[in-house]
């Protein structure tokens, strides 16, 4: 069994209606970048080590970066939220999180002193 993530179908129907109209040149697949892109962000990797059956890395950093400026994962949060008959909680788990190996010497002065 493979370990690669894949939105269902249904998934897929719920979160369409918030990506952006194409325009021109057809897009590459959303539902594999989409879930790529899911994948990286869940295994905290790099988008080099993404696997070939999401497509390449290339195409996955610029649909994150695009769409991120645009504000589509926002936009998914508030409308899966908004569906939820009692959305006065809302919680992101975001155990996943680490810290940059650099980030413990961030309080360090130019000489090493630290405060």
């Amino acid at each position: 069994m493979s370990n690669l993530f894949w939105l269902t179908e249904e998934q897929m129907v719920r979160l369409r209606p918030y990506f952006p109209r194409v325009r021109g040149r057809a897009r590459v697949d959303d539902r594999r970048v989409l879930n790529g892109i899911i994948f990286i962000n869940r295994n905290g990797l790099r988008w080099c080590d993404a696997p070939t059956e999401y497509g390449p890395a290339k195409t996955l950093y610029n649909r994150w970066k695009r769409w991120s400026d645009l504000g589509v994962f926002a936009q998914i949060l508030a409308g899966l939220s908004a569906e939820i008959p009692d959305n006065k909680t809302l919680s992101i788990d975001a155990t996943y999180l680490k810290a940059h190996r650099t980030a413990s010497s961030l309080r360090l002065k130019k000489r090493g002193v630290v405060d």
